[in-house]
């Protein structure tokens, strides 16, 4: 009776682990029983004019950009049918199978995650891999907006479930096993507003005339006003405040005509983004950020380029 007892435990065991669900494990999940790959997201496939072709590459491993989604998408349903939480950890990838495990680590600071691949994208040039909010977050890169991570492909999926946190590793040199590095397109990273790195050395811009504390406060206010007729663009203005990302044009637009005359819409990829600005300096586009997240949109960002 006492050894069925041990025995029960142990399969209990195992089956918790095969779904590689438990936060802060130290090792890689093991899959047990994997989910079926989805086979009508295994067809090649366009967007945008550009094709790509869905297949098993179980030497995957790649180092390039991610990026994250979030609320515009929590919810909706995803390539493999499975509704977008973006409170799991989830990812997004043009041609790996689906649902799979990837392993993500941010190479900036050696955080690790694996996270469940059920959707397809990111569609921008230079980015391998969109990630879940919260993947974003147990990997420290949200309010940068993306990271250079290194991406390893562990497998099918199991049939819920499979994100896990792992151990942070300090950065060690490249295994022997080549290792793809993804391309950015020069023209592709300048044509659009980039998201601003906070290491990077900020770029040289004429002095604003006005105090710190008298800046913050009228770019406050022109976010709330909606009335005033768009004040013309700051000589040098560089920096802008990402307000929040959209699929539907009109929601995009709904929302910038909330946050007033300095705010538009720009498409990008394959949704729109509102934008606040542009702003001349940093300190500004800091006071503009934090005065939109007053405004209720928690997840804006301070991006640089345009």
């Amino acid at each position: 009776m006492r050894g069925a007892a041990l025995l029960g435990l142990f399969s209990l065991l195992a089956a918790c682990s095969s779904l590689g669900g438990g936060r802060g494990a130290g090792g890689l999940p093991v899959v047990k029983d994997p989910a079926p790959i989805v086979s009508g997201t295994m067809r090649p496939y366009q967007v945008r004019g550009r094709w790509y072709t869905p297949k098993d590459q179980p030497n995957y491993d790649e180092v390039g950009m991610a990026s994250w989604y979030g609320d515009a998408f929590d919810g909706r349903p995803t390539s493999t049918g499975e509704r977008f939480d973006m409170n799991a950890l989830t990812a997004a990838h043009k041609t790996l199978p689906l649902p799979g495990l990837v392993e993500v680590t941010n190479l900036s600071n050696g955080r690790r995650v694996v996270a469940r691949v059920n959707d397809r994208g990111p569609f921008v040039d230079g980015r391998i891999i969109d990630l879940s909010r919260e993947a974003a977050d147990e990997l420290d890169m949200r309010r940068e907006g993306v990271a250079r991570v290194r991406v390893r492909y562990l497998g099918q999926a199991p049939r819920l479930g499979g994100g896990t946190v792992l151990r942070a590793e300090a950065p060690r040199p490249a295994a022997a096993r080549p290792v793809q590095v993804a391309a950015v397109p020069p023209a592709a990273m300048q044509t659009t507003p980039q998201p601003y790195y906070a290491p990077s050395p900020l770029p040289t811009y004429a002095p604003s005339p006005q105090p710190a504390s008298q800046v913050a406060s009228q770019a406050a206010s022109q976010i709330a006003s909606q009335a005033a007729p768009p004040s013309p663009a700051p000589i040098g203005g560089s920096y802008w405040v990402q307000a929040g990302a959209f699929r539907d044009p009109g929601a995009a637009q709904r929302i910038a005509e909330r946050l007033g005359a300095r705010a538009k819409v720009d498409q990008t990829g394959g949704g729109y983004r509102v934008l606040v600005g542009p702003w001349i300096d940093q300190a500004a586009a800091e006071s503009a950020r934090q005065a939109v997240v007053a405004r209720g949109y928690a997840e804006a960002l301070l991006i640089s380029g345009g």
